[in-house]
């Protein structure tokens, strides 16, 4: 018999968040790893992978057929969600793309703002954008979880339709934290970020354009709250 293949921790991670017993849409599928894993475990009970060229896609369907699972995996070629139904996904997945291009995938249907669905979404740049984008568009983000691969920080985030209080700039940087919140990278994530944000003031220093003034005072104000947050956690969890 042969032995199920594992997932890259990022991946695992999104699977771990996905709830038994739903029907999920992997956007973006690339290899069709996440809906094939899940089907294996019987986490859920039918996919939809999606995949805007054919070379991945050709690639979910092979693996498909290679562990028996073709006949529960619906395979298209289209951009995002425009050729998945609602009816089709309780759960939405999308990783590996960065945070634009995933808020600009919800953005383009009407029916992601509808309740009974869910969403987990790993962006690998542009956190802030979907944050954003989320905070702005009547979506209620309901956890994050930090993930490491390599020596890189992941973003994993579930978020579903819903009322949630407005994010400050500095919340739209690093996400919202609270005392009860158990995220042992947390720490290290406020770290990276603050000091990321250093070295964009370091650069938009360096011109005289009056946009990038004006950019660079924004900067120092996520700064001044992103350090206060740091501070903040730390006294919560020493």
């Amino acid at each position: 018999m042969r032995r199920p293949f594992s997932l890259s921790p990022r991946l695992q991670t999104v699977a771990e968040l996905v709830p038994a017993g739903t029907r999920l849409a992997d956007v973006g599928t690339d290899h069709g790893r996440l809906p094939v894993w899940l089907l294996q475990q019987e986490i859920v009970e039918q996919a939809v992978a999606s995949d805007l060229r054919p070379g991945p896609l050709g690639r979910a369907r092979a693996l498909a057929e290679k562990w028996g699972l073709s006949d529960r995996i619906s395979f298209r070629l289209c951009d995002g969600l425009s050729e998945i139904s609602p009816e089709e996904a309780e759960v939405v997945t999308i990783a590996g793309m960065g945070g634009e291009t995933i808020a600009s995938i919800l953005a383009a249907v009407p029916w992601t703002g509808q309740p009974g669905h869910r969403y987990i979404l790993q962006a690998m740049s542009g956190m802030d954008g979907l944050r954003r984008y989320l905070s702005e568009s009547g979506f209620s983000i309901l956890r994050e979880l930090l993930v490491p691969e390599g020596e890189t920080l992941y973003i994993v985030l579930l978020a579903e339709p819903g009322n949630m209080a407005p994010l400050s700039e500095g919340e739209i940087w690093v996400g919202r934290q609270n005392s009860d919140m158990e995220s042992p990278l947390r720490g290290r994530y406020l770290a990276q970020e603050i000091e990321k944000l250093r070295r964009a003031i370091d650069g938009l220093a360096k011109t005289q354009k009056p946009e990038e003034a004006e950019k660079r005072r924004a900067y120092e104000a996520i700064l001044l709250e992103v350090e206060k947050m740091r501070e903040e956690w730390r006294q919560w969890h020493g």
